[in-house]
């Protein structure tokens, strides 16, 4: 399958399984006539296998854009987990030589054990991409970019699903970090 016909099915997914119109309060509290629990989506069998593709080959664009070698890729737990794992299995079923690791951040640091608020394949000393599923102010983006600087690691982009258009890529963008999403709420409604 083509790279765009694989973006037009999983825009389709989206439509059909997360994206909701109505009246809803989001996370941060505001009010919005739409929702999209992108998780009904990474945490289909198709749709897995669709996020993975169209995100690596978003990735890997951005990765040459920008001259770099990205050695991992994580966000927020729960959000970014089945994003992440999806793009880090693209990354070894395209035969890549160095697939591209994945990482999970913690909300809160671990509470036994070594205390980890980073789980999984992170390197502070290669340049990461965090990942969210979702982005309306970018607070939980910023949270996980927070928590993987503290360890070290050093951000080079945050790779998005989708896109709100409420404010939180202008939110990321002005700390430093660009933002590239896959969808924009104006492709999915």
């Amino acid at each position: 399958m083509s790279l765009e016909s694989d973006r037009a099915e999983l825009a389709q997914i989206l439509r059909t399984k997360s994206v909701k119109t109505g009246k809803f309060t989001l996370a941060s509290g505001k009010e919005s006539d739409l929702y999209v629990d992108c998780r009904v989506t990474t945490l289909d069998a198709r749709g897995a296998v669709l996020v993975g593709r169209v995100l690596h080959d978003l990735l890997r664009k951005e990765e040459t854009a920008r001259g770099l070698s990205i050695g991992s890729l994580g966000g927020l737990t729960m959000g970014a987990d089945p994003i992440t794992l999806a793009v880090a299995i693209s990354s070894s079923l395209a035969g890549e030589e160095k697939p591209v690791q994945a990482f999970v951040v913690r909300k809160e640091p671990k509470g036994h054990g070594r205390g980890k608020r980073i789980e999984g394949n992170f390197t502070p000393d290669q340049p990461v991409v965090v990942v969210d599923d979702v982005i309306t102010t970018g607070d939980s983006t910023l949270k996980a970019i927070q928590a993987i600087e503290e360890e070290g690691g050093k951000v080079a982009f945050a790779l998005i699903l989708v896109d709100r258009q409420e404010g939180g890529r202008q939110n990321i963008e002005s700390k430093g970090y660009p933002v590239v999403a896959a969808y924009t709420r104006a492709d999915l409604v």
